[in-house]
């Protein structure tokens, strides 16, 4: 029978009974578990000073050799993994379907606190109860917030990957060790052809009694769990597409080392003009079209250059893009997206501009309706594509960063102030200020803005306000 994996990986942390996985793991005759063989400061255990014929030097050099030497094992090895470990090797462990997954978890609270007592004790394993050592561990709110985001950030990172992989991973809570079913389980998952009668008693929990009790402060820990958001009652929830750094729309000074990463919807065309100015060059001598492989070239050739992004007001942007894109018929306007807005959502717009019956009323309405579909829209509830013009303007930097991250994130009211400090520390010839963005058609914000329209904009862009600290539009 062929075997369904070469070799497996038990992610697992520090506290959270890894140990005690191994030791059975290793009871069955046909696998292997090999430590930490990742674990930067040894090699499988500690003091230990080769693993299946590999020092650590030739192990760090190249991990993928250690990898093959699991691998021509007899039966099925493995080892465990760490969120600090060898990230070198993290990527070849999840791009390999032939290496399985297991996924070792335990509450959060216990194994900081577990392990902030092992730190005291200096007993990190227990096999005869007579020589327990105890101790008291000290809470540390801040240490523990950290503890428990640096957990969650891994095991979210293991999905995501598993899933866009198209994997699975065999799941076991720090509970279930005690579980003779689910050993034998987990050993068949890895292709084990044999069973336990029973579990090895060897390591001993080390702190059995309550949590409450294992703490020198614990109505300091209690009052900090308290303030933790458990469940996540306040996050934003995100259904935005994620967004590609779309390297094609950087715009770069025709001369001096200065490039735009622009977000749409922004003053890009302010953006562009001041761009050239500041070389006294023309618009169209502007440098545009890049690949990233072009863009690159582009930096190595331009020692000391500066990036930068301008971003808008979440509601000024957004009534931007409904004057220009939905309201236009004319180049540049989304024809297509118009009618289905008229046809499916209701919103009440003119055959075309100048319309005597369209007033600052009309416009008002129109656009509420326009924020009410970009809600339904990002949260993907729409069969209307999330543009570029009103993705939020995080996802939009967050695209950015799988390319690169602009030197500066600047807000548009505040341009003048900045893009002149970049521009002389690229030594840029002409000392120009960027004009601002003339105003939008037919009706300014200024015209209809009001309490009602800032807070349905809030619920579309809540993660844009609060991330960039924006405050409620004024005019000017």
């Amino acid at each position: 029978m062929t075997q369904p994996f070469d070799y497996f990986i038990v992610f697992a942390e520090m506290r959270t009974g890894s140990n005690f996985l191994e030791a059975n793991l290793n009871a069955f005759p046909d696998l292997s578990c090999h430590g930490e063989a990742f674990n930067p400061h040894f090699i499988g255990y500690p003091n230990r000073e080769e693993l299946l014929g590999l020092d650590q030097g030739a192990r760090d050099a190249d991990p993928a050799r250690l990898i093959e030497a699991v691998k021509a094992e007899p039966g099925v090895g493995g080892f465990r993994f760490f969120h600090d470990h060898d990230p070198r090797v993290l990527d070849i462990a999840l791009d390999d379907p032939r290496c399985a997954k297991v996924v070792l978890t335990r509450n959060p609270l216990d194994s900081y606190v577990s392990r902030k007592i092992a730190q005291q004790t200096n007993q990190w394993k227990l096999t005869n109860v007579a020589k327990r050592k105890e101790g008291l561990a000290a809470f540390d709110a801040a240490e523990f917030e950290a503890h428990m985001a640096a957990l969650q950030a891994f095991q979210v990172m293991l999905l995501n990957r598993l899933q866009a992989s198209g994997q699975t991973a065999f799941y076991v809570a720090y509970e279930d060790l005690q579980d003779l079913a689910v050993m034998n389980g987990l050993a068949k998952f890895l292709g084990s052809g044999r069973a336990l009668e029973a579990l090895d008693r060897s390591l001993k929990r080390q702190n059995p009694e309550p949590v409450t009790e294992k703490v020198a402060n614990a109505p300091e820990m209690e009052q900090a769990l308290a303030r933790l958001d458990r469940f996540n009652l306040n996050r934003t929830p995100n259904f935005e597409p994620r967004r590609g750094p779309m390297v094609p729309g950087y715009v770069a000074a025709p001369r001096s080392g200065l490039l735009c990463l622009p977000v749409r919807g922004g003053p890009e065309r302010e953006v562009e003009r001041w761009l050239a100015a500041i070389d006294g060059a023309a618009v169209e001598e502007l440098q545009q079209g890049f690949t990233q492989k072009t863009l690159r070239q582009w930096m190595r050739g331009a020692p000391g250059h500066r990036s930068f992004a301008v971003i808008r007001h979440p509601l000024a942007r957004a009534h931007a893009v409904f004057c220009e894109r939905i309201l236009s018929t004319g180049p540049g306007g989304f024809g297509r997206i118009r009618r289905v807005l008229r046809r499916h959502h209701g919103l009440d717009l003119p055959e075309a501009l100048p319309d005597p019956g369209y007033d600052a009323a009309a416009h008002r309405l129109a656009f509420a309706g326009f924020l009410a579909f970009l809600k339904a829209n990002l949260a993907g509830q729409t069969g209307v594509r999330v543009d570029a013009h009103w993705a939020s303007q995080l996802a939009v930097l967050q695209g950015m960063t799988e390319f690169a991250l602009p030197d500066m994130i600047i807000r548009e009211q505040e341009m003048t102030a900045w893009l002149p400090v970049l521009a002389r520390q690229v030594g840029a010839p002409v000392d120009a200020e960027p004009a601002e963005a003339p105003p939008d058609a037919p009706f300014t914000l200024a015209e209809i803005h009001d309490p009602e329209l800032e807070a349905l904009a809030r619920d579309v862009y809540g993660r844009d306000y609060m991330v960039f600290g924006f405050g409620d539009w004024q005019a000017g």
